[in-house]
């Protein structure tokens, strides 16, 4: 039997009331959770946050979201990439949990909206995600944040996109990554590990929901095997930056998630992992129902952090 967090039941037992979301398509998912009536939670005081659009691919734009912590500054900065399989989910998302990043890491957080699928297959929310990336270094200064001190992170299909955003800042040259905090993030899709197997069904994120949201995403089978899609494929890890890597107990992305820190660690890239005992896939921004757990996984990778700002410091 799974080891469940209380906060975790009360979780799973909404989430088993919904319909089955691979059953239905992506436009009428988005319109289902559009149309939750909003749930009050504790936001944390910052300074000041603001929404931008900035240039993109292709003559479009997309927005982000700027956290502004109080304080003199020039802040750190922590560009964030919310969840959803690549195909649901927005700023308003991750809201509350990058307000307390924010709050409690004293970085400015730019969080992106970047284009979904299946509208925006691979590799467009990747190249979305580099281009701001791009952005948030170059306009260091006019967001009171210090672009030597750079960190990516995000959730699930978001900690997917931060470690891919790491490799290609390493491969093109990009913008200096001091670290990059991976919360259950998406690192194959193989859907068969041990933890596929385990929480296969009735954990929130069930393998025919993630394999869902996979065939959203790629435009191939053969796409896979891109390393730019499955990080955990790719054969040159090394000189990656620093990783927090954050996995939930009972989640079908727990073993992936694992995986790659250790092909990292194997890489000599320096690595802490974090199994969270009792919690579901979700749980992160998922303010109204696990703001305890939320606090005490942000205080692990400010930690973290804070041993990256010593050492950027130095140098």
């Amino acid at each position: 039997m799974a080891n469940l967090d209380p906060q975790a039941k009360v979780y799973l037992e909404m989430f088993s009331q919904m319909p089955a979301l691979q059953s239905l398509d992506a436009q009428t998912v988005r319109e289902m959770f559009a149309l939750a009536p909003p749930v009050e939670v504790e936001l944390a005081p910052l300074a000041k946050v603001e929404d931008r659009m900035i240039p993109v691919a292709d003559d479009a734009e997309i927005k982000v979201r700027i956290y502004t912590p109080e304080g003199q500054g020039p802040f750190p900065l922590f560009v964030y990439y919310h969840g959803g399989g690549w195909v649901i989910g927005d700023l308003e998302t991750s809201d509350a949990s990058c307000r307390m990043i924010a709050n409690r890491t004293g970085r400015v957080v730019v969080s992106v909206d970047y284009r979904l699928a299946p509208e925006f297959k691979f590799p467009v929310p990747v190249e979305d995600s580099y281009a701001a990336l791009k952005w948030v270094s170059e306009n260091a200064v006019s967001l009171n944040g210090n672009a030597s001190n750079l960190v990516v992170g995000g959730d699930s299909a978001g900690g997917n996109l931060s470690a891919v955003v790491s490799l290609l800042a390493k491969e093109q040259n990009g913008p200096k990554i001091a670290a990059q905090v991976l919360i259950y993030p998406v690192t194959a899709l193989g859907y068969d590990t041990k933890s596929y197997q385990e929480f296969e069904n009735g954990f929130g994120l069930d393998r025919d929901l993630m394999i869902w949201f996979g065939n959203y995403y790629i435009n191939s089978e053969e796409e896979t095997k891109n390393k730019y899609v499955a990080p955990l494929l790719a054969e040159d890890l090394t000189d990656l930056p620093p990783a927090y890597v954050l996995t939930a107990e009972n989640d079908v992305l727990r073993d992936e998630g694992l995986a790659y820190a250790e092909r990292l660690k194997q890489a000599g890239v320096r690595v802490e992992t974090t199994i969270e005992a009792g919690l579901v896939h979700g749980y992160f921004t998922n303010m109204a129902v696990f703001p305890e757990r939320i606090k005490e996984s942000i205080s692990k990778f400010a930690k973290f952090l804070s041993e990256i700002d010593q050492k950027v410091s130095r140098v």
